[in-house]
């Protein structure tokens, strides 16, 4: 069976058709955070630390590491930060040290700048992933030398020069070419992962099945591992992580073994917990005394105050549980199970029996 092996210096995420489904925290990125960016320009690491911790403690088995940041300020000052092959390299030199400090989390380099993926494998300790490669006759150039040269895992990306194809035929011969290209380096197809570019369901209806025919097909056709970034599927739409919760198991039941996404469900802000209280007042609700916020907001269903597993982490574990790749229901049993209760207890009882592979 198909197993591409994560390392970090000290563990190993192994992402495989029988393996637990392999989560990517997505959340080391600045493109679209914009006081994650400020705070990477004035050189606070301290939102990157705590996130790193956040989806590792949510269920992250891997951490992608982004380097995308725009320094505005510093652009004023020294033209060079216009170009992202003077930031990202310095950049993502710092982010890896600094998530290699705070926990030993396997990594996802990830980054477009040929600078920035070097220094990231450089920095990073044991066998990161690498994301990414497309079919782009440059880009395979420029990363597969790469990925020979440092003996790592590639995420491959299933464009090519003519962009992005809605022809799922076209992705799938993409991705083949990428394999095959990969192999005249030395590069086995187990050290592959396939993204097949899922699409937003809202723009294109038959996005969902497209992706769980491509996921087979690189499975069986090409014997290769697969990825996605999973929240794409439900881009513009109405509540998103309903629509996610449904499309991961589906698209695990399909084959795919792994995903780029955020496995937090992210904290109520003292802002809406205090506009929240203000509806509360007004329709007349009288409180408890002395309740905290915590208590508040679950009482009313927004949530925690503090960082958890977001509502995707809990149907990915269902999924590994019915799929048989949570062979004791284990990790199910813990992941529900009420804080201070006994380690050894199992629905109630001790010593559950422990279900066996047929």
């Amino acid at each position: 069976m198909t197993r591409t092996v994560i390392e970090s210096a000290t563990k190993t995420a192994i992402i495989g058709f029988d393996e637990p489904f392999c989560v990517i925290g997505e959340r080391i990125n600045p493109t679209g955070r914009k006081i994650l960016n400020e705070e990477l320009e004035r050189g606070d690491f301290s939102r990157v630390e705590s996130d790193a911790l956040a989806q590792v403690a949510a269920g992250a088995t891997v951490l992608d590491i982004n380097s995308g940041a725009v320094f505005s300020n510093k652009m004023a000052e020294d033209p060079r930060y216009a170009d992202n092959n003077f930031v990202e390299p310095m950049l993502m030199k710092e982010l890896v040290e600094k998530v290699q400090a705070v926990t030993d989390c396997p990594l996802c380099i990830d980054s477009s700048v040929p600078g920035a993926l070097e220094n990231g494998l450089a920095a990073a300790k044991g066998r990161p992933l690498l994301n990414s490669v497309t079919g782009e006759e440059e880009r395979l150039e420029m990363v597969l030398p790469l990925v020979a040269k440092y003996n790592v895992p590639v995420v491959a990306i299933s464009n090519d020069d003519t962009g992005i194809s809605e022809d799922p035929e076209v992705r799938f011969a993409v991705a083949k070419k990428i394999v095959e290209r990969a192999a005249d380096f030395g590069i086995p197809a187990h050290d592959i992962v396939v993204d097949p570019l899922v699409m937003p369901i809202g723009a294109m209806a038959t996005a969902g099945l497209q992706v769980f025919t491509l996921v087979r097909r690189l499975r069986e056709e090409l014997g290769v591992n697969t990825t996605c970034g999973a929240s794409n599927i439900s881009f513009g739409l109405p509540n998103r992580h309903g629509i996610n919760n449904a499309f991961l198991p589906m698209a695990m039941g399909a084959g795919m073994t792994s995903a780029i996404m955020n496995p937090v469900a992210l904290p109520v802000g003292p802002k809406k917990i205090a506009e929240k209280k203000a509806q509360v007042e007004a329709a007349g609700i009288i409180l408890p005394e002395g309740m905290d916020d915590e208590a508040f907001v679950q009482m009313f269903g927004l949530g925690s105050t503090k960082a958890r597993p977001g509502k995707e982490m809990e149907a990915i574990r269902a999924a590994n549980f019915l799929t048989d790749n949570d062979v004791s229901g284990g990790e199910w049993i813990r992941f529900n199970k009420p804080p201070g209760e006994a380690a050894g207890s199992a629905g109630g009882r001790r010593g559950g029996g422990r279900r066996r592979r047929a």
